[in-house]
């Protein structure tokens, strides 16, 4: 077993997946279809169900919910942003940015995982939206589960304080800094980093230079082999990739069919050292939405009933 990474993981299937105006003004990985509004949810369904597939192959255990028509939620694929499955049966719903993805967070949910497996706290933070303050879960977070560290990009998605009282909860620290692309905020944490069991993944290229060598420094402090990524490779999201494991136990580092595709020789070679390499083309989802494959996918480290 793994403090780290899960073999269970939960998913959403989109039914109206689409160019969001609201989380644009932020997220500057996402693109304006050329493409009908139809052929763009169907593409997004097609590569959605191509990676499920993909995975479940690879023997990950991966529970698929379906999204609902109404309320339009054209970003519910990225549900790590809303909630988060926590050992100890804990549940954390989560403050988002953009009005429009509020929808997501929809209780039939929790309770269809509640079905299956054990709940036995649900930790609300949503009420921060009134103030205008937001954590946008495993999003703004990247989560060193086994040394409790909680890293953090500061953007307009992720409020130093909401973050603090997040950690407080949960027994984590914070490790916050400013990292830029293309000379604006990096809108969630895991577009530029993954921590996997015995690797991190990383671009400090767009960490603040006050902060980069304390950043490198707590990356490799416990261990862990470091992959060095360049800014262009975050474009590309190669810092969107997520460890996580199968039934047998084997790490799987899962990306996107451009992040590999962006990864030199010697980045594969050292990512092969930990775990072995999984990946999906998903180009509708990273164009349209400015997210990739780890944005697609919640952890579940809850037990079952």
């Amino acid at each position: 077993m793994s403090k780290q990474t899960t073999s269970s993981i939960i998913m959403v299937r989109p039914a109206a997946f689409s160019f969001n105006v609201e989380t644009a003004v932020n997220n500057t990985f996402q693109s304006r279809p050329e493409e009908g509004k139809e052929t763009v949810i169907n593409r997004s369904i097609q590569e959605f169900d191509r990676l499920v597939e993909t995975l479940r192959n690879e023997d990950v255990e991966v529970v698929v919910i379906q999204d609902s028509t109404i309320p339009f939620k054209p970003d519910a694929i990225f549900p790590n942003n809303w909630i988060s499955f926590h050992d100890h049966g804990v549940v954390v719903t989560y403050p988002l940015f953009s009005p429009l993805r509020r929808a997501e967070r929809r209780p039939e949910i929790i309770e269809e995982v509640g079905s299956k497996y054990v709940i036995n706290e649900h930790y609300a933070m949503e009420a921060f939206e009134d103030s205008d303050q937001f954590l946008e879960g495993t999003g703004s977070m990247v989560l060193d589960r086994v040394n409790k560290i909680a890293y953090a990009c500061l953007s307009p998605r992720t409020n130093p304080d909401v973050l603090n009282r997040w950690c407080e909860q949960m027994g984590y620290t914070p490790f916050t800094f400013i990292a830029k692309y293309d000379d604006q905020e990096v809108y969630h944490t895991n577009v530029m980093m993954s921590i996997g069991d015995g690797i991190s993944i990383a671009s400090l290229d767009v960490v603040e230079l006050v902060k980069r060598e304390a950043f490198r420094e707590s990356l490799t402090s416990n261990g862990r082999e470091l992959v060095e990524l360049s800014r262009s490779q975050i474009g590309l999201f190669a810092g969107n990739m997520l460890a996580i494991r199968n039934r047998k136990g084997e790490q799987l580092m899962v990306m996107s069919a451009s992040a590999f595709n962006s990864l030199d020789a010697a980045q594969k070679e050292v990512i092969q050292r930990h775990a072995r390499i999984v990946f999906s083309d998903i180009e509708t989802i990273e164009s349209v939405g400015g997210g990739s494959v780890r944005c697609m996918i919640a952890e579940n480290f809850l037990l079952h009933m």
